[in-house]
């Protein structure tokens, strides 16, 4: 059943950047390349000494794969400058094949950033330095005449007669993980996408935040439909053989814990309900591989085919 108040729907798979998981981390995006999901993402805390980079890990993985995109679930802005990150994301776009999408967050563990030489910023100062950012990254990604140079005077950010480039494969989306009001207002103005976690963001809250973006992007002059809606999704898909064969239950709320039917049957629910439309899958009790498999094999499939 088609909808054209919706996107279509768009999955993919975390990938946990712990250094002791570098093995699990191959082999899910192995997964999620052969299943031709869209995307895999993976979280950046660059202060956690147990994780590797982000950014390096998914160049890694996409030398390794050839189809699924690729997406930082949310870059910390904060500790990465907006124009050589412009440039390192345009060069993995390239070296991919146009499969980076790019997810930004304004920064959250403050004392995190700090311990890694990072400056302190209020709630205020965090979104005008993301809107910022958002702006060099675009003007350093536009094409432009051989030797012609941009600049860019912010509260935050300068660019001096800096020279472009180079271009990305394709126009790359900029995803925010936004919560409250101002970085929500700022996605419907300025972003491609947002990220929400269900286990922050749990399904009865999300409305509240999809009419803010939608009211952000309607004043904007934009169309709502043009922002994606990303929900990563905590939880576990209980199977006949899942370790112990006994009841769990969630202990926090948004966390899914069910069998595949209950998992396709909530994703219909967030689709078509909530109007969320690309979906992270995040298995958060083990068993991450046939969880995963699960997913792709199970889930996914049926949830197309009652679309």
């Amino acid at each position: 059943m088609s909808n054209t108040q919706h996107n279509k729907p768009l999955f993919g798979l975390n990938i946990d950047p712990s250094t002791n998981k570098l093995q699990l981390a191959y082999s899910l995006a192995h997964i999620a390349d052969s299943a031709r999901l869209d995307f895999i993402g993976i979280q950046d805390h660059p202060y956690n000494a147990n994780f590797l980079d982000t950014w390096t890990l998914l160049t890694f993985l996409g030398a390794r794969t050839q189809h699924v995109r690729l997406m930082p679930n949310v870059l910390n802005l904060p500790l990465r400058p907006p124009a050589p990150l412009a440039k390192a994301v345009a060069s993995l776009d390239i070296l991919t094949n146009g499969r980076i999408e790019l997810g930004l967050g304004a920064g959250g563990y403050w004392d995190g950033i700090i311990s890694y030489g990072g400056t302190q910023r209020s709630p205020g100062e965090a979104v005008s330095a993301l809107e910022e950012a958002i702006a060099i990254m675009r003007t350093l990604w536009k094409p432009i005449p051989p030797g012609q140079t941009v600049n860019f005077s912010g509260q935050h950010y300068q660019l001096v007669n800096t020279h472009p480039g180079p271009t990305p494969v394709h126009p790359i989306g900029i995803w925010l993980g936004a919560l409250r009001p101002k970085m929500l207002r700022l996605t419907g103005q300025k972003a491609d996408g947002i990220i929400i976690s269900s286990s922050y963001v749990p399904p009865e809250d999300v409305p509240a935040l999809q009419q803010t973006i939608n009211e952000a992007a309607q004043a904007a002059g934009r169309d709502p439909l043009a922002i994606r809606r990303a929900y990563n999704l905590m939880g576990s898909i209980l199977h006949p053989g899942h370790p112990g064969n006994r009841p769990i239950a969630a202990r926090r709320k948004g966390v899914i814990i069910g069998t595949a039917q209950h998992w396709i049957d909530e994703l219909l629910r967030y689709y078509h309900d909530l109007k969320m439309d690309t979906f992270f899958f995040w298995p958060v009790i083990g068993e991450e591989e046939k969880q995963s498999h699960i997913f792709a094999e199970e889930v996914i499939p049926a949830v197309l085919k009652y679309l």
